[in-house]
């Protein structure tokens, strides 16, 4: 009966873990105030954090229907909705339908170009879970789904896009990379066993590596837009710890522990978090003394 599958729904969409919605949310708030070079408009605002939520909880329903053949070999995900039969893949595909048209109709609600973005916005974030099977970077993909917030924050804040918002797309590309790597280095055994291409196994010994610079590559675009937008110095303080956080990613994850690697997945939030509280932050204490 329905009612009985509400908590099975429920676990499908992975409402109970938000890390997955913190991280689609933090580069679109970047976004959200360059853009508006300080807070943007409430009513956009909350359509988009609505919409964050609706969109990641559909991509994990999607998510899990892709991976349905093989949730149950892994001991992450044994117990998952799908993996178990508690939901059928119809009921799944469905479920993820509707969370899908409701998010739609959030971006009804904004213009024309956020609209016509949303249906590539659609595309990547259906195409994104099957990309394991044919790629040995499924997370570039899982980016560039991701970070098609950003494109869609500023048509929806301004009707138009320009250099800053592709340098942003690019690092919040960049960074789902480098984060989702982060979690397939404590998938890798499991993948590795089940024939799962990710972007762990093709950079090897070299992951951390890769991982580092590619951090550095986005905070240094992150760094360039804001030098453009002549942000001060609460900016910089937030660069400089969210530099800080990735320096500590990188120290604990130096053994490749499965745990602590996916404790670095996790400490993502806390990067993202302090770019976004040194963007507005700046605008605001600036924006009083100006």
């Amino acid at each position: 009966m329905f009612p009985e599958k509400i908590q099975h729904y429920i676990a499908i969409t992975r409402i109970q873990r938000p890390i997955g919605i913190l991280l689609l949310m933090w580069p679109m708030l970047w976004a959200f105030w360059f853009a508006a070079e300080g807070i943007p408009t409430l009513s956009v605002l909350l359509i988009f954090l609505l919409g964050t939520v609706l969109t990641r909880s559909a991509g994990c329903v999607i998510n899990d229907f892709a991976d349905r053949k093989i949730d149950g070999s892994v001991e992450r995900t044994k117990n998952r909705p799908l993996a178990t039969g508690a939901l059928s893949p119809k009921e799944a595909l469905i479920f993820a339908a509707a969370l899908m048209l409701l998010a739609f109709c959030l971006v009804l609600l904004t213009n024309k170009l956020t609209i016509v973005m949303s249906f590539a916005a659609l595309f990547l974030a259906t195409l994104y879970p099957f990309t394991k099977r044919f790629t040995q970077l499924p997370q570039l993909f899982l980016g560039a789904a991701f970070g098609f917030a950003i494109p869609m924050a500023y048509a929806a804040q301004t009707g138009h896009t320009n250099q800053h918002t592709w340098w942003l797309y690019l690092a919040g590309l960049l960074w789902a990379l480098a984060y989702d790597t982060y979690y397939a280095m404590a998938d890798k055994k499991d993948d590795l066993k089940l024939g799962v291409k990710s972007a762990a196994i093709l950079f090897g010994n070299a992951d951390l590596w890769i991982i580092g610079l590619t951090q550095s590559i986005v905070l240094g675009i992150v760094l360039m837009v804001g030098l453009d937008a002549q942000r001060g110095w609460p900016f910089f303080i937030g660069l400089i710890t969210a530099a800080g956080f990735a320096i500590y990613q990188l120290f604990i994850t130096r053994d490749r522990q499965a745990e602590k690697c996916y404790d670095a997945f996790l400490n993502n939030n806390y990067l993202g978090m302090a770019v976004f509280i040194g963007i507005a932050a700046d605008y605001l204490i600036r924006g009083v003394t100006i």
